[in-house]
């Protein structure tokens, strides 16, 4: 399995399925549940991977309209209490 082509392919179709998402836990959620329907045959880590490969490159492509300061993929509610 190509998990370079699966990166690519969930990365340009981001506008499709993720249209008027601007938060990074609704993206990560979205490419989650495309990941389970389209490629069932990918375990945990896999997906998990592609997940983080994806926001990645959705960050560099400043997809949620700023570009983000920090760690991506950590947890945006740490530290707001």
């Amino acid at each position: 399995m190509d998990l370079a082509a699966i990166i690519n392919d969930i990365a340009s179709h981001a506008d499709d399925f993720l249209e008027g998402t601007t938060d990074r836990v609704q993206a990560r959620a979205g490419i989650a549940e495309l990941l389970n329907m389209d490629y069932p045959e990918l375990g945990p880590e896999l997906r998990n991977e592609v997940s983080r490969r994806v926001m990645a490159i959705l960050e560099a492509e400043e997809f949620f309209g700023i570009e983000f300061v920090g760690d991506p993929f950590a947890d945006e509610t740490a530290g707001e209490e």
